[in-house]
């Protein structure tokens, strides 16, 4: 599954002298005059980069914008008939192989189409990408042919049931004869968690391994499974229109079969590069929505009998935060280049991932006044989204994870003291 997005910059930079002091008639000329950056000057993209963007602007338009209200009211939104609008129009799975219905692009691609969205909510592309990039990659990538074909191609409800009856399969592990697995537990913010057929879980299955690293193994787990109990609906701040489920498993029977790669590796498969990047890559148009939004507020609202935008330290303070953000798009594509390339990029992916850029522009920009403090306004509503990609990892301290990632590909960071 890939993403539904497409690109509008429409922020320009001012010019220096202050507001005060020119016409309005020289402030058109001056804005007509500036050029605007074109979306497809980075030579990561090309064309068929655009096409695809077109085609998913179109689909934006007419089937998403006009109801992300009302799904958000709901908070929930019709996902499988969405998902179903997206792949037929050949935008999901842009990544994965042709064989197993998707289209066989690199990675390029599905970041475009994420650091270039305009839906007008953030949990419809958020449920889209966590789908493309935390569910799906280790699947895609380690999975046998036989799950790749029933759960990348077409899955549906009735057909879990029969492969659970057809694929009690033996599987040699550690000299045991394994067939079934039984899964007791539970998972919290499982995204989709009420619609899914299916998830990528995460599971303890080594209990004699010491290493937590090594004692994971992923398995795709068919939700109408007898044992599985989509508990509840987690109420959020923020992103309504994505459902978020706590879900039960109590003596839950799958077939050994259903583990993606080898038992043990499961955290390793998960770590993937790339969640990283999609994470960097989500929040870039946000900011700059924020950031374009707060400028048109300051330019409404007079102070002083001028509009705020006219205060030099609030236009150099947007020149500022949009400047970080062209930083952080060009880091964002840079990785993106060596990780089709090739390239290990856990470096340059944790330094994208750092979400003290998203602090920054949020706290910056939402010193609206009272109207900050409401849901009136998009740049409220946007300063919780674009947060969200450094909450799903469930750390407490992302920031100082990201460093000590650097830190080690720097050789900078302490070695653990002998026991």
């Amino acid at each position: 599954a890939s993403l539904s997005f497409t690109v509008g910059r429409s922020f320009l930079c001012r010019p220096v002298v202050p507001y005060s002091s020119v016409s309005n008639a020289m402030r058109r000329s001056l804005s007509s005059a500036m050029p605007r950056p074109s979306p497809n000057t980075d030579k990561l993209f090309t064309a068929e980069h655009e096409a695809m963007r077109s085609t998913l602007r179109r689909i934006i338009e007419q089937d998403i914008n006009p109801y992300v209200d009302e799904w958000e009211a709901k908070e929930i939104f019709p996902a499988k008939q969405l998902f179903k609008k997206l792949g037929n129009a050949g935008l999901l799975g842009v990544t994965r192989p042709v064989e197993y219905g998707g289209l066989g692009l690199d990675y390029s691609y599905s970041l475009w189409l994420k650091s270039t969205r305009r839906v007008n909510c953030g949990g419809v592309p958020m449920a889209i990408g966590v789908q493309s990039d935390m569910a799906t990659p280790a699947l895609a990538r380690f999975g046998s042919h036989e799950l790749k074909n029933n759960f990348l191609g077409h899955l549906l409800p009735e057909i879990c049931q029969q492969l659970v009856a057809m694929w009690l399969r033996l599987r040699l592990r550690r000299g045991e004869m394994v067939t079934i697995l039984v899964i007791n537990g539970s998972k919290m913010w499982i995204t989709s968690g009420m619609q899914a057929d299916w998830m990528c879980l995460l599971a303890n299955t080594e209990a004699s391994v010491k290493d937590p690293y090594l004692s994971k193994s992923l398995i795709c787990l068919p939700l109408d499974l007898p044992g599985v109990q989509r508990a509840r609906k987690i109420r959020k701040i923020g992103m309504h229109s994505s459902d978020t489920a706590q879900l039960f498993f109590e003596n839950v029977r799958v077939p050994a079969s259903y583990l993606i790669g080898e038992p043990g590796q499961g955290f390793i498969y998960q770590m993937l590069q790339r969640s990283d990047c999609f994470g960097a890559a989500a929040n870039l148009l946000g900011l700059e929505l924020i950031i374009q939004e707060t400028a048109e507020y300051a330019r409404q609202r007079k102070a002083f009998g001028q509009s705020l935008l006219d205060f030099q330290t609030v236009h150099f303070r947007l020149a500022e935060l949009l400047t970080e953000v062209e930083l952080l798009r060009s880091m964002v594509y840079r990785a993106t280049a060596k990780y089709v390339a090739g390239n290990d990029v856990t470096m340059l992916a944790s330094m994208a991932s750092k979400p003290g850029l998203v602090r920054e522009v949020t706290d910056s920009c939402l010193q609206w006044g009272g109207m900050g403090f409401t849901d009136e306004v998009r740049v409220a509503i946007l300063s919780l989204t674009v947060r969200l990609p450094d909450l799903y990892r469930g750390l407490a301290a992302v920031d100082e994870v990201m460093l000590s990632i650097i830190c080690k590909y720097m050789r900078t960071l302490p070695k653990p003291p002998k026991k």
